[in-house]
């Protein structure tokens, strides 16, 4: 019987696998190009070396795979443990029709990040050490970060399994996994409140190499304040693209609820961007910084708190109040990139600022950040396109769920009963 189930299925997934619409687009084929040509140069970075393809040193070891791709990308996942927060924990139900697209997101992206980290890695195989390794260094934040990392990869996919369940009719699978839901939730909030700020505590150690303007003893909670609205103005960027592309997989209910899930999130946005901005404003007073502003390193960093944190909250807030949805979109185009510019300055730009000689990135390693995206982003289409993400759930979850609610409205009754005797 489970050799006939497992034929079935493996026939079901190679008919999935397929192709569904135009193979040959724009996207398609540029995306396509530029994966190819990535794969061609990790050849050469796994034969030769980092050396052969980036301008990594014992100075500067970090390059834009880790930079751009990993601490950077993670602050844009971020959305995930908001929403779950919002809709699980709060019952904010309204945003309930975006949760699973979010932690797909979230999912997909953490994993792809974790391969970005692969490539930047000398010893790539030395990956493992956190885990099985001989030296664990229980004091070393980047342990912290390391673990987090798997565990929260674990919650994401047990959060999204039964939207996998679904797909594939696996009942059973799929009751299993749905009820562990409110306690993986929890758990992955914990998580994500740890390693958001861990990626900050990281850079506490360099407090000799990073401008006074953008190294406190408080950028891990910097570091998770902006995770909060960096992942929700991507939740929005991505939720409006969607509303195009997938259109036709959206269930009535997602369409009808774009609206006021946009400019709820724009609320919350504000929120935490004002919050965000007084934190920078008390950790400049705290810092005594004053001198360094009439200096050129002093305006870029009013670049970014002024028109990166300041503009897109008021935008944000004038956006709600007014219902103005593209002025949600260019702020949270605006927040996304302040949050770029942010983390950059703290890896990169403002990194050993002292140094005259600027490094920038080589074009293999901007080749190779912009071909991880890609991949990113055909896996999320082939899932989107599959699995009830967004369209409704089949019948038969609805049938359960009904006899699960009949049940517990028994048990209830009869508690009542027995009470009331």
């Amino acid at each position: 019987m489970k050799n006939n189930q497992q034929t079935t299925f493996f026939q079901f997934f190679l008919q999935e696998i397929k192709p569904k619409g135009k193979v040959f687009t724009p996207f398609n084929l540029i995306s396509g190009l530029v994966v190819f040509t990535a794969l061609v140069i990790l050849v050469f970075r796994f034969k030769d070396g980092l050396g052969s393809v980036t301008h990594a040193s014992q100075e500067l070891p970090w390059g834009l795979w880790i930079n751009f791709n990993v601490i950077t990308g993670v602050a844009f996942a971020g959305g995930a443990y908001v929403l779950t927060f919002m809709v699980y924990i709060l019952g904010m139900e309204k945003y309930k029709p975006i949760v699973r697209a979010t932690v797909l997101y979230a999912l997909l992206a953490y994993i792809f990040y974790a391969g970005a980290l692969l490539l930047d890695l000398g010893r790539p195989w030395k990956i493992m050490n956190p885990i099985i390794g001989n030296s664990f260094g229980l004091s070393a934040v980047i342990f912290l970060v390391a673990w987090h990392f798997i565990l929260y990869m674990g919650s994401l996919f047990i959060e999204f399994y039964p939207t996998v369940a679904e797909w594939a009719t696996f009942k059973r699978q799929r009751k299993i996994f749905a009820s562990m839901t409110l306690a993986v939730v929890i758990f992955g909030i914990a998580l994500s409140t740890l390693h958001q700020s861990g990626l900050g505590a990281i850079f506490l150690m360099a407090k000799a190499k990073i401008h006074a303007l953008w190294y406190s003893e408080f950028i891990p909670i910097l570091f998770f304040i902006s995770s909060i609205f960096a992942g929700l103005s991507l939740v929005i960027i991505i939720e409006t693209i969607n509303q195009r592309v997938f259109r036709n997989r959206m269930s009535f209910k997602h369409k009808s609820a774009h609206r006021s899930i946009i400019l709820g999130l724009a609320r919350t946005c504000s929120v935490a961007m004002f919050v965000y901005f007084t934190m920078l404003v008390l950790v400049f007073l705290h810092g005594k910084n004053y001198s360094y502003l009439s200096t050129t390193w002093g305006y870029w960093y009013l670049v970014e708190v002024i028109g990166f944190v300041l503009i897109p909250c008021f935008m944000f807030l004038q956006a709600y109040r007014t219902r103005n949805l593209l002025l949600v979109r260019i702020a949270s185009f605006v927040a996304v990139f302040g949050i770029i510019i942010n983390r950059l300055n703290v890896t990169t730009i403002a990194y050993r600022w002292y140094d005259e000689s600027f490094a920038w990135p080589t074009w293999q390693e901007v080749v190779v950040s912009i071909a991880v995206l890609f991949v990113q982003i055909w896996v999320y289409t082939w899932i989107i396109n599959r699995m009830p993400v967004y369209n409704a759930s089949p019948e038969w979850v609805e049938m359960e769920e009904k006899k699960e609610s009949i049940t517990i409205n028994k048990k209830e009754r009869k508690k009542w009963m027995v009470s009331a005797e």
